[in-house]
C-alpha cells in the first residue's frame, strides 16, 4: 500500500522571534530597538503576516495527507521522503536553501511578504494554497525543472546548490589554487583571488548577477567576454573569479566564462584550507585541503518548482 502524500512545510524563524529570543520579552526587544531609533511594530507586523500565512497554508492541506514542519536551521538533519510535497512558506532564498536536500519532490513556493520578496521562487500567495495543493500531484500540473549546480571533490564529497557554489577561503584571506576547464585544451592557470563563483540561471537573479553587473553586464554589452546570463531552465552555467590578483606566479586570464551542459570547471587547491558552499549556507560546507581537486558543473538533478 502506497503512503499518503506528506506536506512538508518549510519555514524560518522570523526577525521578531529572533529579537524576543535574544532579549527575553517583547518589551525588552522594543526598548532595545527604540534606543537605536527603530520601532518594533514593523518587524512585529511582518511576523504576524508570516504566522497568518502559515496558518492559512496549513488549513489548505488536504485532510487525507500527512503533514510536518521543518525550520531552516534543521534542514540538514531532516529526512525528506519520495512521497513528500514540499511547501516553502517564506522568501525566495528559502527555496534555494531546501533544494539541495531534495530528490525530485515537487516544491510549492508561498510568498509571505509580497512586495518585499522578488517572488522568483515563491510564486504563490497563501490564499492560492487551497486550490493549488490538492492538484500538485495531478499529471497535468505544470512544473519548471530549474537547473542546479554541483561540486564533486576527489574524495567523493559532493555539494549541490540551486543558485551558486562558492569556492574560496573561509574568511577574508586570499584563496590560492589552479584553475582549468575541461574543454580548454588542458590549459591551467595558477590564481590568487577572493574565490570563484559558479552559478545557474536561478542564481542569475542574486549574487551572480551582482558580479556580472560589476563587470559591465548591466550596460547591455554582456560584461566579461560578452557573457549572457542563463535562464533558470537553461543547462548553461556561468562562472566568475572574484578579484583575481596578478603576480609573477599567478595570472588573470581565466576570470569568467560559461559551462555548457557537460562542461566542468576544475580547481586544484594550493592553500592550507579552502571551502565550497552553496546558496550562502557556509555552515554546511565542503572542506578542501592542499592538493585536492574539485570539479564543478551542472548537476543531473533539477528542482521541480510548481509554476
Amino acid at each position: 500500500m502506497s503512503l499518503a502524500p506528506r506536506a512538508v512545510l518549510v519555514h524560518r524563524t522570523t526577525e521578531y522571534e529572533e529579537l524576543v529570543a535574544r532579549h527575553g520579552t517583547h518589551g525588552q526587544a522594543a526598548f532595545f530597538l527604540s534606543s537605536r531609533g527603530r520601532d518594533i511594530e514593523e518587524i512585529a507586523e511582518r511576523h504576524r503576516r508570516t504566522r497568518r500565512a502559515m496558518a492559512e497554508v496549513t488549513a489548505a492541506i488536504p485532510l487525507t495527507w500527512r503533514q510536518t514542519r521543518v525550520e531552516r536551521a534543521d534542514l540538514d538533519r531532516f529526512l525528506f521522503a519520495p512521497e513528500d510535497v514540499v511547501v516553502v512558506v517564506g522568501q525566495d532564498g528559502l527555496v534555494a536553501n531546501v533544494a539541495k536536500y531534495l530528490a525530485g519532490q515537487p516544491v510549492v513556493g508561498i510568498d509571505t511578504d509580497p512586495g518585499r520578496n522578488p517572488g522568483v521562487l515563491v510564486r504563490h500567495r497563501p490564499a492560492d494554497a487551497r486550490l493549488l495543493l490538492p492538484s500538485v500531484l495531478a499529471a497535468d500540473t505544470g512544473t519548471d525543472g530549474l537547473t542546479m549546480v554541483e561540486a564533486v571533490a576527489d574524495d567523493t564529497q559532493r555539494l549541490l546548490a540551486l543558485n551558486e557554489i562558492y569556492l574560496g577561503a573561509a574568511g577574508h584571506q586570499t584563496a590560492r589554487y589552479r584553475l582549468g576547464l575541461d574543454d580548454d585544451g588542458g590549459a591551467v592557470e595558477a590564481q590568487a583571488s577572493s574565490g570563484v563563483l559558479v552559478g545557474t540561471g536561478t542564481g542569475a537573479t542574486g549574487w551572480i548577477r551582482s558580479v556580472w553587473q560589476e563587470r559591465g553586464g548591466g550596460g547591455g554589452g554582456g560584461g566579461d567576454m560578452g557573457l549572457r546570463l542563463p535562464g533558470p531552465t537553461e543547462d548553461r552555467l556561468v562562472w566568475f573569479v572574484r578579484e583575481a590578483w596578478p603576480s609573477p606566479a599567478t595570472g588573470t586570464s581565466l576570470v569568467a566564462g560559461e559551462l555548457a551542459a557537460g562542461g566542468r570547471l576544475t580547481l586544484t587547491v594550493e592553500s592550507e584550507r579552502l571551502i565550497a558552499f552553496g546558496d550562502g549556507i557556509e555552515s554546511d560546507a565542503v572542506e578542501l585541503t592542499w592538493g585536492q581537486r574539485v570539479r564543478v558543473g551542472r548537476a543531473e538533478a533539477a528542482l521541480r518548482l510548481v509554476g
